[in-house]
């Protein structure tokens, strides 16, 4: 039976595409069509990590800071900062005039709230929150918070893109529990999110918020300067098929294809009407994150022996194939050319493969035979690709697999679940972090080691976690990377994720649209 890649790579082939006409609602040149990565099924932005969910995160919250393009913090929401006391007190005051999407002004005591409830959830945002002593307004547009100790990442974290963002929310949403949804998506953010319109697996659509008031000065780059938007209407189109978005965007039914699959790029590239462009920072991780609650990878033994038998090239050239610089191998915690990025313990990836032996370790650390349910997306290419390769693995590695491949909402839904396989549980499932999210210890949550508070697969790792403390405390870049090595070491011993490589994705959408912004899909600045 052909492969998938092989059924794409011949409709590539052909000079068009062809697939049904997608139904467009209010179509108008007021508005932007948007085909996202996957469905958008979730929306509370501290709920998931999912990046289509940051991605509507952006448009309806507004953030106290924002990135540029150098990736440096620059304030958004905030109209200035003071810190005092050797860095143990930070005072911020907001814009005046920023409004709620129901109208409500954007108070100080809002932040404090969200600040608050996505400190409890966020891998920096809990190492802000160990140091903070204490968070309070002092007035409708000032906060205050006081730290036990210096934490030199405070804007860093209040603006970042790694999932989960700050989004600020009104006080009365955001003093819900973390571990439940917000009711309401009120934003202060330059959209607004129409509910009413929402479908689950179909569309959904933003309007622009006329009360939104965009910071003066500045250049728009990533999260940062003026958010002016200039369309009335942007609807996202689920379009899980990739060769069916393609053929919508050739068409003109869409603008805008977030994440084109690598196979029909020949094909989009020969249509004078379309850009293609790839962001080097948004690079992707391919991993597979293993569940360290239930057998049979809470056993340190075991994922070292799988680790052992991954072939991060096997992986990567099932997730890009031979497209030119669309991947490379030889990646380990710290993605190769970021700033911590080292040799330290390469071995656990670069060493010879050898499937038999790993086959045999996995015997001798005492499986016996349990299921393994893997979770595999069917509408995120990548992760399919992934998740195709890593089952003939666990195969061939004597696991018993329960090959589940279903959409990614469904992915994120079962992913939340600590329950044994035998309950509705899972064993691992594949995925893909943007560079961005793994630069160092305060973002990455996918080293981390926080147990219960840890990302999905909830390692337990203290030492990870004060090597994450240290690192806050090095007094320099080269004290840092010697700490990050040391965790580079660890992970390979701990085995939290199975790194697969690293590839690069573009985006692609027509040239009739102008002022599109490098970074995530961001929806202000451009206009047709």
């Amino acid at each position: 039976m052909p492969s998938r890649r092989h059924l794409l790579a011949a409709i590539a082939a052909t000079t068009t595409l062809s697939a049904p006409a997608i139904p467009v609602h209010g179509a108008t040149a007021r508005s932007l069509r948007f085909v996202p990565q996957a469905d958008l099924a979730v929306l509370d932005p501290l709920f998931t990590t999912a990046y289509v969910v940051r991605n509507h995160a952006l448009m309806v919250y507004d953030t106290l800071y924002g990135l540029d393009a150098s990736l440096k913090p620059s304030p958004q929401m905030v109209e200035q900062h003071l810190v005092e006391n050797e860095g143990r007190r930070w005072t911020f005051r907001l814009r005046e005039g920023l409004l709620f999407h129901d109208g409500e002004p954007v108070r100080a005591r809002d932040c404090v709230a969200s600040i608050r409830r996505w400190s409890q959830r966020d891998p920096l945002g809990q190492l802000l929150a160990a140091r903070t002593d204490d968070i309070a307004a002092t007035d409708d547009r000032s906060f205050v918070i006081r730290l036990s100790r210096p934490f030199a990442p405070m804007l860093d974290a209040l603006g970042k893109l790694a999932s989960p963002i700050c989004a600020i929310m009104p006080e009365r949403l955001a003093l819900t529990e973390p571990s439940r949804v917000v009711a309401e998506v009120v934003g202060s953010g330059p959209f607004r999110f129409r509910g009413d319109q929402w479908v689950v697996g179909s569309r959904a659509v933003y309007e622009r918020f006329a009360g939104y008031l965009p910071r003066e000065g500045g250049t728009p780059e990533w999260t940062a300067g003026p958010k002016v938007v200039h369309f009335d209407r942007v609807e996202w189109h689920t379009i899980p098929d990739p060769s069916t978005a393609a053929a919508a965007l050739l068409r003109g039914e869409v603008d805008w294809v977030e994440r084109p699959d690598f196979d029909l790029l020949p094909v989009l590239r020969r249509s004078r009407d379309l850009m293609i462009e790839t962001t080097p920072q948004l690079g992707s991780v391919s991993i597979c994150r293993l569940n360290h609650l239930h057998p049979p990878f809470d056993n340190p033994a075991i994922r070292r022996a799988v680790l052992s038998a991954v072939n991060q090239a096997d992986f990567m050239n099932a997730v890009a194939g031979t497209e030119p610089g669309a991947w490379q191998d030889g990646v380990g915690i710290w993605p190769p050319g970021t700033t911590l990025a080292s040799d330290a313990g390469m071995e656990a990836i670069r060493a010879p493969r050898d499937i038999a032996g790993a086959r045999e370790a996995i015997r001798q650390a005492g499986y016996r035979g349990e299921r393994v349910v893997s979770l595999v997306s069917t509408d995120f290419p990548a992760g399919r690709a992934a998740g195709e390769v890593g089952a003939e693995l666990f195969r061939r590695l004597g696991l018993n697999l329960d090959h589940v491949a279903t959409d990614w909402a469904a992915v994120v839904q079962r992913r939340a679940s600590r329950e044994p396989v035998e309950r509705g549980g899972w064993s691992c499932f594949y995925t893909g972090f943007a560079t961005l999210d793994l630069l160092h210890p305060g973002i990455h949550q996918l080293v981390r080691g926080s147990g219960e508070r840890a990302w999905f697969g909830w390692p337990s790792i203290p030492r990870m976690e004060a090597l994450a403390d240290a690192w806050l405390d090095a007094g320099d870049l080269a004290a840092q990377r010697v700490i990050a090595a040391e965790m580079q070491r660890l992970a390979f011993a701990e085995v939290p994720y199975l790194p697969l490589g690293q590839y690069f994705l573009p985006t692609a959408y027509r040239r009739s649209l102008t002022g599109v912004l490098r970074g995530p899909p961001l929806f202000w600045n451009v206009r047709r």
